[in-house]
């Protein structure tokens, strides 16, 4: 077992007096037996009322709503938690999903469909030609595997670029460019998993790292697929490695665009800054 305190601060500095709607945050680490959650301190200022809920994808939500005028937003999140996923290796897939290409099993479908739909693409789709760099049809290569090379392919051909602009890049944006940020090379393994016929899905959180072009400190972002007999299993192209005990997942979603940290509005003058920072410390 691993214990990791977790430090993440939100500033919002505006240009004037504001009032702030509410808020949706997703700062508390998903629990279960492979990540428990010691201690957990959320501190906001000006000062709110939270309301907490599971939402559609089991992911721990709270609503912050406020009722004063403010220049300034602060969100801190101060978690201590205890990783139990140090072999990630260590799992069985089911016979029948050992070897790809497989088809999942028609009760599996009717859960994982959602997990299976592409985005939206008009005229030619570049991942057509750029998956024939890892896979020919006709190939048998056992799944794991296959998830593997698509990425390490990601991680030796797109260069990490840090983006604070909101949102994810295009797959064909990346592809052209390139470059993307961690969430782009996490939507585009997703993307490349999908077009294969696998379930995919996104995955906000944190990682544990020596600081690096790819962790400055921030949140991070990854993909995970689903294999039958082993779950959801996670695969990180900015490294080029499956997820381990070093990563820590907040919220997932089929859609990236679905789970950011901290989303809200408010009601004021329109400029403001943003400023994030992200530790996470390995305790003894």
């Amino acid at each position: 077992m691993q214990r990791y305190k977790i430090l993440h601060r939100t500033y919002y500095n505006f240009s004037g007096k504001v009032w702030l709607e509410p808020h949706t945050l997703r700062l508390r680490p998903r629990e279960g037996h492979e990540l428990r959650i010691e201690s957990s301190d959320l501190k906001i200022t000006p000062s709110a009322s939270l309301r907490w809920y599971r939402d559609v994808e089991d992911n721990s939500v709270a609503i912050a709503t406020f009722d004063s005028h403010t220049e300034q937003l602060v969100i801190e999140s101060e978690v201590i938690i205890q990783q139990y996923n140090e072999a990630p290796l260590d799992f069985l897939v089911a016979d029948y999903a050992i070897d790809y290409p497989f088809i999942y099993k028609a009760e599996d479908m009717a859960v994982l469909s959602p997990y299976m739909m592409t985005a939206g693409q008009t005229g030619k789709d570049p991942l057509i030609d750029w998956i024939a760099n890892i896979w020919q049809p006709g190939e048998r290569i056992q799944t794991y595997a296959l998830l593997q090379r698509l990425g390490v392919y990601i991680q030796q051909t797109i260069v990490y670029q840090l983006r604070e602009e909101p949102g994810v890049q295009s797959v064909a944006d990346t592809l052209s460019r390139g470059s993307g940020s961690c969430r782009d090379s996490a939507f585009l393994f997703m993307e490349a998993a999908r077009r294969l016929g696998l379930a995919a899905r996104f995955v906000s959180g944190y990682l544990h790292a020596e600081p690096s072009a790819f962790n400055y400190g921030s949140t991070h972002a990854w993909a995970e697929v689903f294999l039958p007999g082993a779950g959801w299993k996670g695969f990180d192209p900015n490294i080029g490695q499956v997820v381990g005990s070093e990563h820590t997942a907040v919220a997932v979603a089929r859609l990236p665009e679905s789970v950011p940290p901290v989303a809200g509005s408010f009601i004021g003058p329109p400029a403001t800054s943003l400023d994030v920072g992200v530790w996470v410390t390995e305790l003894k």
